[in-house]
Parts: structure tokens; sequence; C-alpha cells
């Protein structure tokens, strides 16, 4: 059987995207959420699995060291990798929003904006937001704790993941619009899809069916 390598994201993604891929058949039951290795070997079913930072699967891709891995939505638009795209996986569902102190801004704000400060994990997002709406925007690049920046001064609004708001709610932040509804989505390298063109397609088919 021809041998697919496979990355998988840590977080909150990993536990259903290992029971889809379970379900589908493709990952034996003992591949558990727990797992601390890096990379799982499973010959039998023609499979290897690398764990990931999310935001290194994109890359681990395209460059072809994994042939498909699991993401969201978020990380690929704003990566921006030349990654064929084929199934939405329907779970991990968050939005990107625009948020900024309750009391302070309010939905429809920005309309009237010139020029703001934004904190953000997502500067290709935000800048492509704000340059549609023709708002000067300095944005400030971190890589966590994003909800702290306009508590402190480093920034007047953030742009960042939210699941249920309730971590935006902890920090006295509210939504002001929200950028992008995203999901976990199936990725595969180009090459590996014409190269592995049916056992990629048979995986492709696979996780569809298993999909809720």
């Amino acid at each position: 059987m021809e041998r697919l390598t496979i990355a998988l994201p840590k977080g909150t993604l990993f536990p259903p995207a290992i029971q889809l891929f379970q379900k589908a058949g493709l990952a034996p039951e003992e591949l558990e959420a727990g797992t601390r290795k890096l990379m799982i070997d499973y010959p039998s079913e023609g499979v290897r699995f690398m764990i990931l930072r999310a935001s290194d699967v994109p890359t681990y891709v395209e460059y072809g060291a994994a042939d498909l891995g699991v993401v969201g939505e978020d990380m690929i638009l704003e990566q921006a990798k030349d990654l064929y795209e084929p199934l939405d996986l329907k779970f991990g569902r968050c939005s990107l929003v625009v948020a900024g102190p309750t009391g302070v801004y309010l939905p429809g704000d920005q309309e009237e904006w010139t020029r703001i400060r934004v904190a953000t994990k997502y500067p290709r997002m935000t800048e492509r937001y704000f340059s549609g709406k023709g708002i000067h925007a300095e944005i400030i690049k971190l890589y966590g704790s994003i909800e702290l920046a306009p508590m402190v001064g480093l920034s007047e609004i953030i742009v960042d993941l939210s699941a249920t708001g309730r971590t935006l709610k902890e920090n006295h932040l509210d939504v002001i619009d929200t950028i992008l509804e995203s999901t976990a989505r199936l990725i595969i390298n180009r090459a590996s899809l014409k190269l592995k063109y049916a056992r990629v397609h048979q995986v492709i088919r696979a996780l569809k069916e298993a999909i809720p």
C-alpha cells in the first residue's frame, strides 16, 4: 500500500481530527489525543502521522514533507501557501474578529476610522481587512496574549480568533466586526495529488463520507 504522510495540528483541532480519521478507517483506534509523540507510523494502515504546531502544518504540506494536513482556514488564508484545499472538515468552528475595549467601540465604528493601532497574530488578513475599508492600520504582530495589548496601551484594538467569545469578555473586550468564519480544512501537497492520485482521492472520499 502506498504510504501517505499526514500532518495533524496540536491543540484544540487534534482530538476531532483523530476522531474523524478513525471514523474514516484511516487511523487505528490506539491513536490517542493525549500522545506526546511527534511522528507515528502505522504501516498496516499505509499512513504516517506527524504532530505539528498548527502554524507549521501548511509549510510541511507545501514543501512535501507531508502529503496531506489538517489546519484551520484562518491559517490557510493568512499564510497563502500553494496548496490544494478540497474539503471542509466541519469542526473547529471559530471566528476571526476585530475586538476592542468594552464601551469604547461599537459595531460600525470602524467605518469612521482613518487610523488605528491593531495587535494580532494575523497581519496579512488584518492588513487586507483595513485596507479594504480605507483605514490606515498600524499592525503590531504578537504570538500570544493578544487580549492584553489594549489593556496596557500597546494597541487600541485587536484582531484574533474567538470560538465562544468567553476569553474576550473575561478581558473586557467586545466584538466590533467579524472578518472570517473558519473551520478545519484538509490540505494536500500539489505534487502528491498528482503522484499519489488514487491513494489521495481514496482518503478524500473516506473523509467526506465520515464527516457528520
